[in-house]
């Protein structure tokens, strides 16, 4: 049996509503996967460990911090600059102050600039794989240990990079359910596991 006029018309509408909804779902973790695996928009490597080779030469990287506008916390960096020998680990320290009278809890997303050198740095460890969470008038010191990989030295575009920076960006997240009874001054809860 052929569909006629109005039927065809309709299973092709369907058909284009369900690809684009398709497209819409699976565009995030693609765009995610092609940022990790390129560098683009610097985003960052990731290893379990430090790197092997060690380099003599050195480069400068430059640590930024900021917080949404909604975000209540004082945020920044320990120290601003760092110089390294490329494929040597760096320890670097961001600081956080929770100034109000409430449980808040955040995430950070990051960035590299330039974005060349996305590919090229290289977290072992950070906080913003980690939902962070800071009592009232609390103050954190949060570490990133990472190192930039010697293979930036021989990429076509990332070899003129001598200076990296690496940017954080602290947003509020909605608190998990224990804090969040603890936060509204529940009694019965008083610490939190």
């Amino acid at each position: 049996m052929a569909l006629q006029g109005p039927q065809k018309t309709v299973l092709q509408l369907v058909g284009v509503v369900t690809l684009m909804g398709a497209l819409a779902w699976a565009s995030v973790p693609f765009y995610s996967w092609f940022c990790r695996v390129t560098g683009f928009g610097g985003t960052t490597d990731v290893a379990e460990t430090a790197s092997d080779v060690i380099l003599d030469e050195t480069i400068r990287i430059r640590f930024d911090a900021n917080t949404d506008p909604s975000m209540p916390w004082e945020f920044k960096p320990v120290e601003n600059v760092m110089e390294l020998r490329i494929g040597e680990t760096g320890l670097a320290f961001y600081e956080a102050y929770n100034p109000t009278d409430r449980v808040i809890a955040g995430t950070a997303s990051y960035n590299v600039a330039p974005f060349e050198a996305g590919n090229f740095f290289t977290k072992i460890d950070c906080f913003c794989f980690t939902e962070q969470i800071l009592k009232p008038g609390e103050r954190v010191l949060m570490p990133v240990t990472f190192y930039v990989d010697p293979d930036i030295t021989t990429d076509r575009d990332a070899k003129y990079v001598h200076r990296i920076t690496l940017s954080y960006t602290f947003h509020e997240t909605d608190l998990p359910e224990d804090y969040a009874a603890l936060d509204s001054g529940s009694p019965e809860q008083t610490t939190v596991n």
